[in-house]
Order: structure tokens, then C-alpha cells, then sequence
């Protein structure tokens, strides 16, 4: 039973490698922004939002609009207001997944107990509250831009990739990064509303330790799943199972990196904040790059 992280940040953390990030890492984020220019890396949310089959899309419900007002509803003073209500998954679009996401051997991060996760309550450890906002050093390793175009489904990003990107950017990964990968997936095929999730180009395990071992607060891509589908042979979501669950990094899936990468740009400030859902296994966020 691998245990990498376990009991390293105390028995009972449920934050796991975001502290990583202390007041140092944020003030030395801070430092990187030169341009002050503000880019989201985020996927729009609507009802036409790609999910896989097994998750349910975003429904958007207006409770008053101004068909009511046309249809003869009151307006004391004048006053009128529009007001509506969003049903969705949490694992939609730009997501970041908890550290209760993913799990083996019936035990999570820091050996909490898989069963602790129960519809009728969530997760009671490690759930998506207990994350907190990310604010740190992110850092752009663009793997499409070294090989010049978008990767194939199914190609594995080794850590060869990696160390070439880097090169490129001319960056060194580190303590407490915010590490986003591009794959070229989303400009290829993630933004179109027909999206196939049976394959993608990812990091392979070698790859996903790697960047662990670099004591990174956070990993993320361009791409559904962070890692390669399809799984190497006897494999069901390795990086998912060893980064979240034995080195408690989260995963942030669905980014949209282009733009970034096109502003030449390597390493920036990095913002973002999951809704805080008491016992969430993920969430919806808008990671924000300030350049």
C-alpha cells in the first residue's frame, strides 16, 4: 500500500500537497505578474457543455424572467428582476477534483476511510470544503507547442516530454507549482459538442510521478482526464489512484490553454477557488492567469 504524502502534513490534514504553498510561494507569484493582462482558462458552462455518458449535463432553470413581466406580473416601484437556478454535475467543464475523488484499498488521502463517502452525506474527509483557494506559481509546459501540433488520441506524455517542455520554457519545477499541461485536445476536439471520451492524450504514470516527486501543490491539463486513455495494459486511471489518493495532488481537468500559450508566457500567478460544497468530490472552477 503506497503512501507517499500520508501523515506528512499531520494526521489530519485533508489538504494534502497544496500546503505546499505558503506566504512565500504567494508572494513570489505575485512577483511574476509584469503585464497585469488577466486570462481565464476556463470552459463556458451551459446545458451543451461536453460530459461523459455516465454524468448528467448542466440544466439551466429561469425562475423569473421577463416573459413573466410580459405575462402581467407585479413590479412594485418598477422594480424588476431576472433570477435562475443551475443543476450540475461538479465534474464539469474546468473542474478540480477533491482528494475524496479517487481512492484504493478502501482508503483515501491520509487513510480515511473510503466508506466515509456516502450520497446521503458527501465525503466526510477531504472533501472539496477543505481545499481552499489556490493562489501560487503556475506554470505552462506546453507538450503540443515542443511536438508543433495537438498530440493523438492516446499518446502517452512520458517524462521525457516533460523535461523538453520545461526546457522550452525554460523553467525548473518546483515546490509548490501549479503545474498545467497542454496537449493541444481541447483546441482539437474539446470545445465541439460531439466530444468522444474514449481517448486522449495524457501523462502516463512515469510522467504523473514525476512531477509529484517535485513536490508540485497542483497538476492540471487540457484534456478530460489529466492522463492518457486509453490506460496502459491492466491499468484503471493509475495517475488518478497514485496522485490523489497516495500523493494528494489534485487533479484540475478541462482547462482551456491556448490562448495562454500563445502569449509565450511560461509561468505566471495562478488563481483559482472551488466552490466550497461541504463534502463535494470536485467543483467547478475559473482558473484565472494573471501574466
Amino acid at each position: 500500500m503506497s503512501r507517499e504524502a500520508w501523515q506528512r502534513w499531520g494526521t489530519d490534514d485533508e489538504r494534502g500537497a497544496l500546503n505546499n504553498i505558503g506566504p512565500a510561494e504567494v508572494q513570489n507569484a505575485t512577483a511574476l505578474v509584469r503585464s497585469g493582462r488577466v486570462l481565464s482558462l476556463a470552459q463556458t458552462l451551459s446545458p451543451r457543455t461536453p460530459v461523459p455518458p455516465h454524468r448528467a449535463p448542466l440544466q439551466h432553470f429561469m425562475a423569473r424572467d421577463g416573459g413573466d413581466y410580459a405575462a402581467g406580473a407585479r413590479r412594485p416601484g418598477g422594480f424588476q428582476f431576472a433570477e435562475d437556478t443551475v443543476v450540475l454535475p461538479l465534474h464539469i467543464g474546468t473542474h478540480i477534483d477533491a482528494l475524496c475523488h479517487a481512492w484504493y484499498d478502501d482508503a483515501l488521502y491520509n487513510g480515511f476511510p473510503g466508506n466515509g463517502t456516502r450520497s446521503t452525506s458527501g465525503a466526510t474527509r477531504c472533501g472539496i470544503d477543505k481545499m481552499g483557494p489556490l493562489v501560487g506559481r503556475g506554470v505552462l509546459l506546453d507538450v503540443a507547442g515542443v511536438a508543433g501540433n495537438p498530440l493523438r488520441n492516446g499518446a502517452a506524455i512520458g517524462p521525457r516530454d516533460l523535461e523538453q517542455a520545461a526546457q522550452q520554457a525554460r523553467v525548473t519545477v518546483g515546490r509548490g507549482d501549479i503545474v498545467l499541461i497542454r496537449t493541444g485536445w481541447a483546441e482539437h476536439q474539446g470545445r465541439a459538442g460531439n466530444v468522444a471520451f474514449d481517448g486522449e492524450p495524457g501523462l502516463d504514470l512515469d510522467a504523473a510521478l514525476w512531477l509529484a516527486e517535485r513536490d508540485i501543490a497542483a497538476l492540471g491539463a487540457d484534456n478530460f482526464a489529466v492522463e492518457v486513455i486509453p490506460f496502459a495494459p491492466g491499468t484503471v486511471f493509475p495517475v488518478h489512484q497514485r496522485l490523489i489518493r497516495d500523493f494528494a495532488v489534485p487533479l484540475i481537468e478541462g482547462l482551456l490553454l491556448h490562448e495562454l500559450a500563445t502569449t509565450g508566457c511560461q509561468e505566471f500567478l495562478f488563481i483559482a477557488s472551488p466552490l466550497p460544497v461541504a463534502g463535494g468530490t470536485g467543483s467547478p472552477i475559473n482558473p484565472i492567469a494573471i501574466i
